[in-house]
């Protein structure tokens, strides 16, 4: 599949609805997917059901997290698994330096899409590129490295963690916002040997319910800080 250069190349390959959000008083708008069937592997469904290709209510809460916060031109954002391109692009329309990363093609095509729609270019404010979390080519470390709903898998906790410890600056912040699952639930107990969590419940309520997702910021523990507790409990 190539990536797609322009708006019209892109609806020439695509059936797309317009999904329409409101962050802080401005207005977006997203290509989806009509339907999935193009995108599903009958053979495992489990492993490639294509995640990517809605519009997460953790991606809605991430984005409002980032368009609230205070713009520093010298920091740079890293996403994963940015799928439709919600969170990054609203960080990017907000003034942040944000590199979007997804691995699947499709996802890409659709970031880029939207990116454009909702006139953020390519610019120094946001690069969107693949990205593969089990063998990252990265060329430098960030300032915060952001996600929402990535985590679903066991087997991908081992990946990600590597990820922030290679490419998460020792000063920097984890922010990812999880619908509360028992996968997201040991993930945050597992990462609380390396980092220190801040996490808050956000209820999202609609016609069909309550939604509970954990807005969670990580840290590295600070190495000098355990050693003084050690030796003071010594």
């Amino acid at each position: 599949i190539l990536f797609m250069d322009s708006l019209t190349e892109f609806h020439d390959q695509y059936d797309t609805d317009k999904s329409t959000l409101t962050i802080r008083g401005r207005n977006f708008s997203f290509f989806v997917p009509k339907t999935l069937d193009r995108f599903l592997n009958a053979t495992d469904l489990l492993n490639h059901f294509p995640l990517w290709a809605k519009i997460w209510e953790a991606a809605i809460v991430l984005a409002d997290c980032l368009a609230g916060m205070t713009v520093d031109p010298q920091k740079r954002f890293l996403e994963i698994g940015s799928g439709l391109g919600v969170a990054g692009i609203v960080a990017a329309s907000f003034g942040h330096r944000v590199m979007m990363t997804e691995y699947n093609a499709d996802a890409l095509n659709f970031a880029r899409a939207n990116a454009q729609n909702n006139r953020i270019a390519s610019t120094h404010r946001l690069k969107i590129t693949s990205l593969d979390w089990n063998n990252p080519q990265l060329q430098e470390p960030f300032d915060y490295i952001i996600g929402s709903e990535v985590i679903f898998r066991e087997q991908d906790f081992q990946p990600i963690l590597a990820l922030f410890q290679t490419w998460l600056k020792p000063d920097g912040t984890i922010i990812l916002a999880e619908r509360v699952r028992k996968t997201t639930v040991e993930f945050f107990r597992r990462m609380g040997d390396y980092f220190e969590i801040h996490a808050r419940k956000k209820i999202l309520r609609s016609e069909d319910g309550e939604i509970r997702i954990i807005l969670c910021r990580m840290r590295f523990r600070d190495p000098s800080a355990e050693k003084i507790a050690s030796a003071c409990n010594s």
